[in-house]
């Protein structure tokens, strides 16, 4: 049984987890609440597809199988919760990305403040 967390928690967790990664800022609140919505959005879809016996295919008019639509949902949300959690640093691949360009920052800073 998928078990579906409220927009609250969901939104919390996040923000708790972006401090802890030192990548939080009060600017991406717009992104987080679409964040928010998909996330739940997708526990929802899950949810509905456990309920209704996990039917990968229908089929079509002609009686040809197609992919379900709460399946095509699901994988689209899967898709959009990677691109902004890419965007709000929270999985591993933006997360490289964001402690490289920091250190660079930091290299460039001491290197300027040498120089004063």
């Amino acid at each position: 049984m998928v078990r579906v967390l409220t927009k609250d928690y969901i939104k919390k967790r996040t923000i708790e987890d972006m401090k802890a990664l030192g990548v939080y800022r009060k600017e991406y609140r717009d992104l987080i609440d679409i964040y928010v919505d998909m996330q739940r959005d997708y526990m929802l879809a899950r949810k509905d597809f456990e309920e209704n016996g996990r039917q990968y295919e229908t089929e079509t008019a002609a009686g040809n199988p197609k992919k379900s639509a709460i399946v095509d949902s699901i994988e689209k949300l899967r898709k959009d919760i990677i691109a902004y959690s890419d965007r709000l640093g929270l999985s591993p691949k933006s997360l490289e990305s964001i402690t490289a360009e920091k250190q660079e920052r930091s290299s460039l800073a001491s290197v300027l403040s040498k120089l004063e």
